[in-house]
């Protein structure tokens, strides 16, 4: 069953020996005939509603907070409303009515939760989170 497959278009995809893509998207298209490629760690089957994704090694999203953001999220555990920047810069939090939590999804750096200009509540190092006792006034970005 050698044939091509096809990448970000709408024909379907077929096992290839010169493939590119992540092995985890060549055994689902393998597996399940008839998804499409999208890249080489996307494959989806739009008339069954399923897609595959393949975390990229470089990825360092942290639950929804996006490769490359930092985000504070009204809940512990990252849960409840979502702010988030990609900036390294100081962000007032008056857009939440509390922070429960922070995420860092950048690959360095540091995002701390603050009181005011110098009290720090907790502190994300990358790909980490952190859950915060009340009390968060701004988030900082350190590089």
């Amino acid at each position: 069953m050698g044939s091509d497959i096809a990448m970000g278009s709408a024909t379907p995809a077929r096992a290839s020996e010169e493939s590119a893509v992540h092995p985890d998207v060549q055994y689902a298209i393998d597996a399940v005939p008839g998804g499409t490629v999208i890249d080489a760690h996307t494959v989806v089957w739009p008339e069954l509603g399923l897609e595959l994704s393949v975390p990229s090694p470089d990825s360092r999203a942290v639950g929804s907070c996006a490769t490359g953001s930092y985000c504070a999220y009204a809940g512990a555990n990252r849960s409840g409303t979502k702010l988030s920047w990609a900036t390294c810069t100081t962000v007032s939090t008056a857009a939440l009515s509390t922070v429960g939590s922070i995420a860092n999804a950048r690959s360095s750096g540091t995002v701390q939760a603050r009181k005011g200009a110098s009290t720090v509540l907790g502190t994300a190092g990358p790909g980490a989170t952190v859950n915060l006792p009340g009390g968060t006034t701004n988030l900082r970005c350190l590089l």
